[in-house]
C-alpha cells in the first residue's frame, strides 16, 4: 500500500527536504505552501497523514487542524513548530494534532516519526490489544476490527491517538498506569517525552466517553500516580 502524505509548510527548503526524504522512504507526497491550500487538498485528496506547519500565511496550522477536526476528518496530524513554548505544543494537541516536532529537526527524524504514526494508526494495533473484535465496558463499546467506539449507543468521533489511548487503557482496565507508562505504551519511544500530552488526551477522552466530565466514571485520576480505567457499577 502506497501511503499518501500531505506536507503543508511555507518554507520551500523545508518542503523540498521533507518531500525528498519521504519519497525516498516510499511515500507519495503532496505539498501545499499555505493553510487554505493545505486544507483544500486535505479535504479532497484524503491523505493518510498530514505534516502541518504551525505558522502559515492565510490560515495558520492551528486553524487548519481545528477545521479538519470539525469536518470529522481523523487523519493523523504531525504538527511542526519553530517555537519551543509549551503553550503552542499543548494548544495544538488540544485542537486535534496527534504529535508534534520542534524545528530544527533532521529529515531522518521526520521519516521515523511518520513511520511510527502510520504503524500505530493504520497498520498495527497498539501493544496489548485483546484478540476479541468487540470490547464491552459498561455502556462503552470498542470495536477493534473497525476502530469504532460507541458510548450509550452513540458512535463517537475519536482521533487516532484518542482511540489508541482508550484501547490501551481498556486493555489494562482496573490497573493504575503512570503517565510515563501511557506515554511509552501509546506514543512509543519516538516521542519527545512531555507527559502533559497524556493529560490533554485524557481530558479529550473524558469529554467524549463520560456522561459527566466533572464526575468521570470510566477514567479515574489516581493522584500522584496516573490514571485507571474502570467499568462503572450498574
Amino acid at each position: 500500500m502506497l501511503y499518501k502524505i500531505l506536507v503543508v509548510d511555507d518554507e520551500p527548503s523545508i518542503v523540498t527536504l521533507i518531500k525528498f526524504n519521504l519519497e525516498n522512504a516510499g511515500y507519495e507526497v503532496m505539498t501545499a505552501a499555505d493553510g487554505r491550500q493545505g486544507l483544500d487538498i486535505a479535504l479532497t485528496e484524503k491523505p493518510d497523514l498530514i505534516v502541518l506547519d504551525l505558522m502559515l500565511p492565510g490560515m495558520d496550522g492551528m486553524d487548519v487542524c481545528k477545521k479538519l477536526r470539525q469536518e470529522k476528518m481523523d487523519t493523523p496530524i504531525l504538527m511542526l513548530t519553530a517555537k519551543d513554548e509549551e503553550f503552542d505544543k499543548i494548544l495544538g494537541l488540544e485542537l486535534g494534532a496527534d504529535d508534534y516536532m520542534t524545528k530544527p529537526f533532521s529529515p531522518r527524524e521526520v521519516v521515523a516519526r511518520v513511520k511510527a504514526i502510520l504503524r500505530r494508526t493504520q497498520v498495527t494495533k497498539p501493544d496489548g490489544v485483546e484478540d476479541s473484535t468487540v470490547m464491552h465496558l459498561g455502556e462503552l463499546e470498542i470495536r477493534t476490527d473497525t476502530y469504532d467506539v460507541y458510548a450509550r449507543g452513540k458512535q463517537l468521533v475519536l482521533t487516532p491517538k484518542e482511540y489508541e489511548l482508550l484501547l490501551y487503557l481498556a486493555n489494562h482496565k482496573n490497573k493504575v498506569l503512570s503517565r510515563d507508562q501511557l506515554l511509552n505504551g501509546v506514543w512509543d519511544f519516538h516521542y519527545d517525552g512531555d507527559t502533559r500530552i497524556v493529560d490533554v488526551h485524557i481530558s479529550h477522552l473524558r469529554e467524549k466517553i463520560e456522561a459527566d466530565t466533572k464526575r468521570p466514571t470510566y477514567i479515574r485520576t489516581i493522584r500522584g500516580f496516573g490514571y485507571k480505567l474502570e467499568v462503572p457499577a450498574e
